[in-house]
């Protein structure tokens, strides 16, 4: 990314969350290739009316306020961090997960195995794994990878 791109972390508002689902969505179908359409479709509007109500949500917004990434948190557990696919591997990640940080101290997330790129990042950015699950948290067969910050 372009060290001169300003990205700017804001509240997210119940405004913003028909635009996060779509973002969520697109984000989805560019990294988690072990999803099936159909899968990604069905979560979608769980994601809309549950996930993103019931989160403390940071918006990354770049160009004008355009929304290239989100992040989730729920107390220090990062449970969600979408980068919308035209911003992928352009630093736009760090930003969220910097602000987090600052907010909460050493942070934690699950990370579904099959998505190589999001355990890379998480690698890369400082965090250790800390155990297994064979499925997801609503039990389908996704296994995640627990992770926390080393310091």
């Amino acid at each position: 990314m372009n060290h001169e791109t300003k990205i700017e972390i804001a509240r997210g508002r119940t405004v913003d969350f028909d635009r996060l689902a779509e973002l969520w969505q697109r984000s989805v179908r560019a990294s988690h290739d072990f999803l099936e359409p159909s899968d990604i479709d069905e979560l979608r509007p769980l994601v809309r009316t549950e996930a993103l109500p019931g989160l403390e949500l940071w918006t990354a917004r770049v160009k004008e306020a355009v929304f290239a990434g989100f992040i989730g948190l729920d107390g220090n557990c990062v449970e969600a961090l979408f980068i919308d696919s035209p911003y992928f591997g352009r630093g736009i990640g760090r930003a969220p997960l910097d602000h987090a940080q600052g907010l909460r101290g050493r942070l934690k997330v699950d990370v579904n195995e099959q998505n190589t790129g999001a355990h890379a990042f998480y690698l890369n950015y400082g965090f250790v794994e800390t155990g297994r699950s064979p499925t997801d948290s609503a039990g389908r067969p996704f296994p995640l990878i627990h992770m926390e910050m080393s310091i």
